[in-house]
């Protein structure tokens, strides 16, 4: 019998795959913490489910890859809202 976090942890790794989603993105979508999200899907379904885990950690590897970019996008829009009169 499957607890409410371990089916939690499926449901949160099923949504960052489904949707290439960021951890942030996935914790706000399910409302719960950055921290239970990071630890769901690394640490809990690690040990719940092997194939949905390492599909998980390929979006996760990406996401870190791709973050400096999402970050210099996101200063980039602040800034040019901060020059609109």
């Amino acid at each position: 019998m499957q607890s409410n976090a371990d089916e939690r942890a499926i449901a949160l790794a099923e949504y960052i795959v489904s949707n290439s989603a960021t951890v942030r993105t996935a914790a706000k979508a399910n409302c719960v913490s950055k921290s239970t999200v990071h630890s769901d899907v690394t640490v809990r379904l690690k040990k719940l489910d092997g194939e949905l885990y390492l599909k998980v950690r390929q979006v996760l590897d990406k996401n870190k890859r791709e973050r400096h970019l999402r970050g210099g996008l996101a200063t980039r829009e602040k800034y040019i809202k901060s020059k609109q009169p």
